[in-house]
């Protein structure tokens, strides 16, 4: 443990879940919580639905996706995790700790677990970063549900351009420009506005043709407000 704190302590400083934390005590923190980590392949599966759910992951490196199958096999990506994110935390905190998702490594990954009881419940000596710990989580668990409504808000949109145009208002929201650039390829972002891959890169390009966005690969420009 002392080599990898040693090894990557700048790393972890970084990671929102540590925020306020120094990095004297970050030695403490895995002792105290009795972390560890594991790596994936991309595509690998890191959680399967209904698998109890009893460690909070923290993306190191790569991303990981968060997939809702149905009885049919049809599969909607329902989050996209980049690195410094968390995982699994709506789970772990739950009565069952049960997934009702499948997370899968949307890139070679390399997570850093914490386990969910030790997180919430102050240790014997009541460490002064177990309550910045404490306190971070829930910030970012309210930060998460902010993004699932948001999810929830683009696709019960009606048409798959309504889908398009409220996912790319509520992006350049977040980035307060008209112009930005998305973590998830043309696959991920049909996979993510429930669309036909085809049909979505068929609306992107009659949208630009028309005058409304303009677009390189993952980086768009909103040229006119969206009509309502």
């Amino acid at each position: 443990m002392n080599d990898l704190i040693k090894d990557h302590w700048k790393e972890y400083s970084q990671i929102p879940l540590f925020a306020g934390i120094s990095s004297e005590d970050l030695l403490s923190v895995f002792q105290c919580l009795g972390s560890y980590i594991k790596t994936y392949k991309k595509g690998e599966i890191i959680v399967l639905s209904e698998e109890t759910v009893k460690c909070v992951g923290v993306i190191l490196k790569g991303s990981v996706k968060m997939i809702k199958e149905d009885l049919w096999g049809n599969k909607t990506l329902l989050a996209l995790m980049e690195e410094k994110a968390l995982f699994g935390e709506l789970f772990a905190c739950g009565n069952t700790m049960a997934a009702t998702v499948t997370f899968v490594a949307g890139k070679d990954a390399k997570i850093l677990y914490l386990p969910f009881e030790r997180v919430m419940h102050s240790c014997s000596n009541s460490c002064l970063f177990h309550h910045r710990l404490i306190e971070n989580m829930v910030t970012l668990i309210a930060d998460k549900s902010v993004k699932l409504m948001e999810k929830l808000e683009i696709i019960t949109k009606k048409t798959l351009r309504e889908k398009i145009i409220c996912f790319l208002t509520i992006e350049a929201q977040r980035n307060n420009s008209r112009y930005f650039t998305i973590t998830m390829g043309r696959v991920e972002l049909s996979e993510y506005l429930c669309a036909d891959r085809s049909a979505l890169t068929r609306e992107l390009n009659l949208m630009k043709s028309e005058g409304l966005i303009d677009f390189d690969k993952n980086t768009f420009k909103i040229l006119k407000p969206f009509s309502k």
